[in-house]
């Protein structure tokens, strides 16, 4: 099987976790989140996992005991920036899968599917998505009519007809390495937030002519992101409920 590195992102503070603890440390059944998205990726065949850490960074690093290298991004500007963070560690060969330090569900399972599919196309990027009853907040993955992937619309930028669609992206991904460097050199934070987001490479690695599609994940819980309190206490029953 060939070989691909995981990047995780994993700098965010979790200002809405009531808590000064950056985010991903926050616990599930007795460990850090992003321990089991790290698991995740060496279970489904990594061979380095990278994590990008930024608020209070060397609480993150301190705390994660999995043998991982480090990205440090000191400032938080966005997705995309947060990678960029990395480009060097994952260099320009072979693929790289993009995870969230605050989806703990996500399962090697679901990895290792996407990049099956992401080899078998000979895919750009492969994303991640998700077909939820309630999309509401989420980009949505637009389609034509033959099914094929066009573009990542955020919720907000959406069309009425585009705000019906109902697969999302969930903001995990298989990148081609090359066309993932590269595209990052051409990203622009030339939005409203001056963010660099990670979904903009999608459309610049299309653009450039490589292919891309979406997969759903077969269970939506996986891709629950923790960001509250509440969704935290989510997160460890559907875990106690796995084992």
């Amino acid at each position: 099987m060939d070989k691909f590195k995981a990047v995780i992102l994993a700098g965010g503070k979790g200002t809405r976790m009531e808590s000064d603890l950056p985010k991903v440390l926050h616990k599930v059944c007795g460990k850090s989140m992003v321990h089991y998205t790290i698991q995740a990726a060496k279970d489904a065949g990594a061979t380095d996992v990278i994590v990008v850490v930024g608020y209070n960074g060397q609480l993150v690093k301190r705390e994660i005991v999995d043998v991982v290298d480090f990205a440090e991004q000191h400032e938080q500007l966005g997705t995309g920036h947060a990678v960029m963070c990395a480009k060097d560690k994952f260099g320009t060969t072979g693929d790289v899968v993009v995870l969230c330090g605050d989806t703990p569900l996500i399962t090697a399972e679901t990895i290792k599917k996407l990049y099956e599919l992401h080899k078998h196309e000979y895919n750009g990027v492969t994303v991640l998505s998700a077909i939820l009853d309630d999309p509401t907040g989420y980009g949505r993955i637009i389609r034509d009519e033959e099914g094929r992937f066009v573009k990542i619309v955020e919720h907000k930028d959406c069309t009425e007809e585009e705000l019906k669609v109902n697969e999302i992206n969930s903001g995990m991904y298989v990148f081609n390495a090359e066309a993932l460097s590269a595209s990052l050199s051409l990203l622009t934070n030339d939005n409203a937030q001056g963010e660099y987001y990670l979904t903009d490479t999608v459309a610049i690695i299309k653009n450039a002519g490589l292919k891309i599609n979406a997969l759903p994940v077969d269970d939506v819980n996986e891709i629950l992101g923790v960001n509250t309190v509440a969704q935290l206490k989510e997160a460890e029953a559907i875990m106690s409920g796995r084992e």
